[in-house]
């Protein structure tokens, strides 16, 4: 693996006494503030059409990496076709335009697979660093300006699947699931130095690294979320000790979990039945914490579950939306969005944006029935695929195809 930019040991940082540029990212990492898109801002459009689109830009090679930001700074990646070439892009929330780009050369890159790019997982920042992880490509970071931090060699990634493993900043630390076909890991780095702080070993798994970790806070105690291949556990982020673990169905964990009402609402990526666990337990769980488990409709499962108050909306990646009582697993309906659906959901002001493949966004008010508000489209070019999350920021929504980023306002 060839790094141009930078060697692979790490580089010196001199940062200790450094005041962040942005203190609090609006959208630091996937799936938002909390990491399962729940939106903290209020002014989010509802409506807009290919009229409401302040920019569009191009970007270097394709990806699937949502957008992320730090004031003005949007931070995205994408990679060449063959793989062999990666991409960090810092565009201009204002205008769109490039303000800096980093490349990272692998020569070995593992394989993907036809949904999936070399450049899927999305970046996370912390008001002073941004953090890029490519696979077998390395976890990288750089400051606001593109300065090279760090590298580091997370091992390879075995299987036809590749990864999309978003990494995510908890207090000092970097965290990464490496979870792969073979040996699989659950690693954490020291973000300004990137010295190795811990490593987790985990069950091996028949699938790629596709889930991205959350942390929630249960009665004082600070657990890091991880579903997987067998279920979900929880493991210690300041130490990478495991504290318990409860068994899912059917396997492939890529969804992440949401948590709602004390309860962590977990999908499985093939077609078993989603279920609800309550966190703060140890040791295996799946008899005392599982809270209920109800059948899924609609086949396989790509995206996430969004929790509305008493309701949770699941999509299948057919384009088929569920919801399902909060309290008791119950099904309200099962009912079309449209076409398919890749991305996890957007949850702002009550309602609950769905992204599909084909660009158009829909937005649903969570209900025992079925009640689309918008359907929005920004009249992407023929050809473009929508698999990155929404992103709202500052009032604006950023969209993300295979190629292109979109900034849209509310009409």
């Amino acid at each position: 693996m060839k790094f141009p930019l930078f060697p692979t040991l790490i580089l010196s940082l001199a940062i200790g006494g450094a005041l962040p540029l942005c203190a609090a990212p609006d959208w630091a990492r996937l799936g938002g503030p909390e990491g399962y898109g729940l939106a903290g801002e209020s002014s989010v459009p509802v409506k807009w059409s290919a009229a409401s689109v302040a920019w569009k830009t191009t970007l270097k090679g394709v990806g699937q990496s949502s957008v992320v930001n730090c004031g003005d700074r949007l931070f995205v990646t994408s990679a060449s076709s063959d793989g062999r070439k990666r991409w960090v892009h810092c565009l201009d929330r204002q205008t769109g335009k490039l303000r800096w780009e980093r490349e990272v050369e692998d020569a070995t890159p593992e394989v993907v697979h036809k949904m999936n790019t070399w450049a899927t997982p999305t970046c996370v920042t912390d008001g002073e660093r941004v953090v890029a992880f490519f696979g077998s490509g390395g976890l990288h970071c750089f400051d606001l300006e593109g300065k090279p931090q760090w590298t580091r060699d997370v091992g390879r990634f075995p299987g036809p699947w590749g990864v999309a493993a978003s990494p995510i900043i908890e207090g000092n630390l970097v965290i990464q699931n490496c979870d792969a076909e073979g040996a699989c890991s659950l690693v954490a780095f020291d973000k300004r130095t990137g010295a190795p702080a811990w490593k987790t070993e985990r069950r091996s798994v028949d699938r790629g690294g596709w889930s991205t970790p959350i942390v929630i806070e249960v009665a004082g105690r600070r657990e890091l979320i991880l579903n997987g291949q067998f279920g979900v556990n929880a493991y210690a982020p300041a130490t990478g000790k495991e504290l318990w673990f409860c068994a899912g169905f059917a396997g492939r964990g890529e969804p992440v979990p949401a948590y709602a009402n004390g309860l962590l609402y977990v999908v499985n990526g093939l077609a078993g039945n989603t279920y609800a666990v309550r966190p703060g337990g140890s040791g295996d769980v799946t008899a005392t914490h599982r809270v209920w488990d109800a059948k899924r409709t609609g086949g396989r499962d790509q995206p996430s579950p969004a929790v509305v108050g008493d309701f949770v909306l699941i999509t299948s990646m057919s384009g088929v939306l569920t919801t399902y009582d909060a309290k008791t697993g119950k099904i309200h309906f099962t009912d079309r969005l449209g076409s398919a659906i890749a991305s996890s959901p957007m949850v702002a002001g009550g309602l609950v944006y769905f992204q599909l493949e084909k660009g158009e966004v829909v937005v649903v008010k969570p209900g025992k029935t079925l009640e689309i508000v918008a359907r929005n489209s920004v009249d992407a070019g023929a050809g473009e695929v929508f698999r990155a999350g929404v992103v709202p920021i500052h009032g604006q929504m950023f969209l993300r195809s295979r190629k292109v980023v979109y900034c849209v306002a509310a009409e």
